[in-house]
């Protein structure tokens, strides 16, 4: 009988386990598919960053699929997107991996949109450029090529949130809203040229920073479990995330999902819109 307990319970570790990495691959598990047909890695990164690169891996940086208009950093229309997808041999039948520098904040806004737009196997390189690399894994300078293809979006609005929705979550019980800036942002004491520091009423603040460790690895379910709840970012709850432009929001976003969190969005707009509306209040 303790056998059969102890059983289930290594079985359920190991679930956890899975279900908290699902969306992550190591540079060693990529470097075994990387060549196949059916995979993708795309570089999300700034362009200049691509000088060196995952041999193969196609250039599509982040801010490729944004606007600055009204404010910047919005993504465009997912028939934009989509084209452009297309255009770059990105297709939601493959396997997409996604990676940047090593800050993961590219990477985890690229994994985003992805997901927004209903590709169904989109994962992040865990530790990025930064693994690859240690790995010692092929490296390359030359422009990875994909024939163009059909992306054909399939839009899943509920991993969107709008400034109405985050106007309903302020002081809402059901609601928690996650600031992924550094403190000082939080607190609006950083240097900055937003004309109203501080951050949105009733957020918390979790630094995307702290949830990778030294090697840039994400870290372990149990951390990120401590760390998520610890600010009462709970299951029960809708959980908003948002930064200055909400770049660095879909790293929280990926952790969150990989953790079981269902509902999950990113607030597009981010802080740079909220402030900018002056009937918006600010902490």
């Amino acid at each position: 009988m303790k056998t059969n307990k102890f059983f289930l319970l290594g079985f359920l570790m190991l679930l956890v386990a899975a279900v908290s990495a699902q969306d992550l691959i190591s540079e060693k598990d990529l470097a075994k598919i990387y060549k196949n047909n059916d995979v993708v890695v795309v570089w999300a990164g700034a362009a200049d960053g691509y000088k060196v690169h995952i041999t193969g891996s196609i250039s599509l940086p982040h801010s490729t699929l944004c606007t600055d208009q009204p404010v910047r950093n919005l993504i465009k229309s997912p028939q934009e997107m989509a084209k452009i997808l297309g255009e770059h041999g990105i297709s939601p039948d493959k396997t997409i991996v996604v990676y940047d520098e090593g800050s993961t904040k590219y990477a985890g806004r690229m994994y985003w949109m992805l997901k927004y737009l209903g590709a169904p196997n989109v994962k992040m390189l865990d530790g990025n450029m930064k693994a690859w690399k240690a790995g010692r894994k092929p490296i390359t300078g030359a422009p990875g090529k994909a024939a163009a293809t059909t992306f054909t979006a399939k839009v899943d609005a509920t991993q969107l949130a709008k400034m109405n929705e985050v106007k309903k979550a302020v002081d809402n019980a059901s609601y928690v809203i996650v600031d992924a800036r550094t403190p000082e942002e939080y607190a609006g004491t950083a240097e900055t040229e937003l004309e109203r520091p501080g951050h949105i009423p009733g957020a918390v603040n979790v630094n995307y920073e702290t949830l990778s460790d030294a090697k840039g690895l994400l870290k372990s379910s149990d951390e990120l479990t401590a760390m998520f709840e610890s600010k009462g970012i709970t299951k029960d709850k809708t959980v908003i995330v948002y930064c200055e432009t909400s770049v660095r929001a879909g790293v929280i976003y990926l952790a969150l999902k990989g953790l079981g969190y269902e509902n999950v969005k990113v607030y597009d707009g981010a802080y740079l819109e909220w402030q900018s509306t002056a009937a918006n209040t600010v902490v």
